[in-house]
């Protein structure tokens, strides 16, 4: 088999990033993607063709491995190749990425359980279930130091991201209740990541649910699709977002690889 690797820019496999994109059973949120834009890539060569490619983040973290359907009966040896080249420790993995997963399944690493990614059922949610009091608006610069004794460091890059206007926030009386995010998604053209931060003097009140809507509410009026995505292990934000109709079937998963 003659194939080799080769360093690269993004926008030199571009069109391979697209068509891996159109083989997922459903989209995967901010977190991941960036990982994926913040990695390293390299083009795949088999006898002189490029044929796919490959992510890496922080030089051991695989975040997308790719080829085209007719170099599938290579795929096991490519990929062992790719592990056996590089000092990677473990492995990013949408279970909506079939061909990654089958992959990664073939060399029985220890399997980890990292996200849950969500999607919106489009189911109402009854009126008597949102927090139906206070006002829900795009963030300004003078809301920064309350959102920041609210959030701590749930937010990085914050004045930025107000500039950008992806922060909102949730208020009644002057108190801040809550915090909204919204995330449009690079490489997956008209979704967009939703999150929320609770106050947590005022939890339980349906305020995070609440949030999750008018976010919602907001990415279909700017023809966006919301997902969004939380820690494996966070069941408060699993049943928020549950609560706010929003649904799970794909999970990410963290492969640890144990080389021979």
């Amino acid at each position: 088999m003659r194939c080799d690797f080769k360093q690269c820019k993004q926008e030199e496999i571009i069109d391979f990033m697209q068509e891996y994109i159109c083989t997922l059973q459903s989209p995967f949120d901010s977190f991941l993607e960036e990982h994926i834009l913040k990695s390293t890539f390299y083009m795949i060569n088999f006898n002189e063709e490029v044929v796919g490619y490959y992510g890496i983040f922080k030089d051991d973290l695989l975040t997308q491995f790719y080829i085209k359907v007719p170099l599938y009966n290579k795929s096991k040896e490519i990929f062992e190749e790719i592990i056996s080249n590089h000092p990677i420790t473990s492995i990013f993995v949408p279970t909506s990425d079939e061909f990654l997963l089958s992959s990664v399944i073939d060399q029985d690493y220890k399997i980890n359980k990292q996200a849950y990614f969500f999607q919106d059922s489009k189911i109402p949610i009854p009126q008597e279930k949102l927090y139906n009091s206070g006002q829900f608006r795009k963030a300004v610069l003078s809301d920064v130091e309350k959102i920041l004794e609210v959030s701590h460091d749930f937010l990085d890059r914050l004045e930025e991201r107000i500039d950008e206007g992806q922060i909102f926030v949730f208020i009644k009386e002057n108190i801040l209740l809550g915090v909204g995010l919204i995330e449009r998604s690079i490489l997956q053209e008209g979704y967009a990541s939703v999150g929320m931060f609770t106050n947590e003097n005022y939890r339980r009140h349906g305020i995070g649910r609440t949030i999750i809507h008018h976010l919602k509410q907001w990415c279909y009026s700017n023809n966006l699709t919301p997902i969004c995505g939380c820690w494996y292990y966070n069941i408060n934000s699993k049943l928020t977002l549950e609560s706010a109709g929003m649904v799970t079937k794909t999970r990410l998963l963290n492969i640890q690889v144990e080389k021979k």
